[in-house]
């Protein structure tokens, strides 16, 4: 944990969030800035800065957030209309926050390519 990364002080209940999913790998919460109507930040609790740094250990955890995406976008009705998953890597492809999370966004359409 960080004691400067916004996400640790969300994970250690220091910061309020509108937390749709938490089990002993990762928290799942609103996104403060949606930009779509379904807009859920699924974040691990372990601080990983990015995908960057993640080891071949991490291979569980990572799959574990998307399984945790699906889920949510299951319970949200989205698997039909379908959903976008998306991680961040770097300034550059918009990561704003230093602790790898998953955006599940839903409930619009979307073009490809993104960006």
């Amino acid at each position: 944990m960080s004691k400067d990364c916004l996400f640790c002080r969300i994970l250690n209940k220091e910061m309020e969030s509108k937390t749709v999913h938490e089990d002993e790998r990762c928290i799942a919460f609103e996104d403060i800035n949606p930009q779509a109507p379904t807009h859920i930040l699924v974040v691990p609790r372990q601080h990983i800065a990015s995908l960057n740094e993640v080891a071949a250990q991490d291979a569980a955890l990572l799959g574990h957030l998307q399984l945790v995406a699906a889920q949510l976008a299951q319970q949200r009705g989205l698997a039909e209309s379908g959903y976008r998953t998306v991680l961040n890597t770097g300034r550059g492809a918009g990561q704003s926050i230093f602790h790898l999370h998953l955006h599940l966004l839903g409930g619009r359409g979307f073009r490809w390519p993104p960006g």
